[in-house]
């Protein structure tokens, strides 16, 4: 059976989701060391997260958040067998959505990153709208 291409985008989506930590954890282990990294993260003592760090940590957390929204959109859509050109552009859209928001988050570009998240989640009330609109 050939994979949607929808959820193709989704589990491309879940992987770049998944993968967001290591930068972040990365800056946390140059700043405070691998000891101190895998130890109590609400240690007082320890060295704070440069800011380019904190920020990635929340983009991460949002795109936890959308992606709780958007994945169960794109897989009752695929369990009902609705595949368009839009939808595919909506998946598509959606998973360059959160990159950007990731990086320009990460970086700090408030305005670009809220464009980014508008973006994403037009994306997917458009895969919201074809699940909610088969009939």
């Amino acid at each position: 059976m050939k994979l949607a291409p929808e959820l193709y985008y989704l589990a491309l989506t879940a992987v770049l989701t998944a993968l967001m930590w290591v930068p972040y954890m990365g800056a946390r282990i140059l700043t405070r060391g691998a000891g101190r990294t895998l130890g109590d993260p609400a240690d007082p003592s320890a060295s704070a997260d440069p800011a380019w760090a904190q920020r990635a940590r929340r983009a991460h957390a949002n795109a936890v958040e959308n992606f709780a929204v958007f994945a169960p959109l794109v897989i009752i859509l695929a369990l009902i067998g609705v595949s368009t050109p839009m939808t595919v552009l909506a998946a598509q859209t959606y998973l360059g959505a959160r990159v950007v928001h990731y990086v320009v988050y990460a970086a700090g570009l408030p305005v670009v990153r809220t464009l980014a998240f508008v973006v994403g989640v037009g994306a997917t009330l458009v895969i919201a709208a074809a699940v909610l609109g088969h009939t």
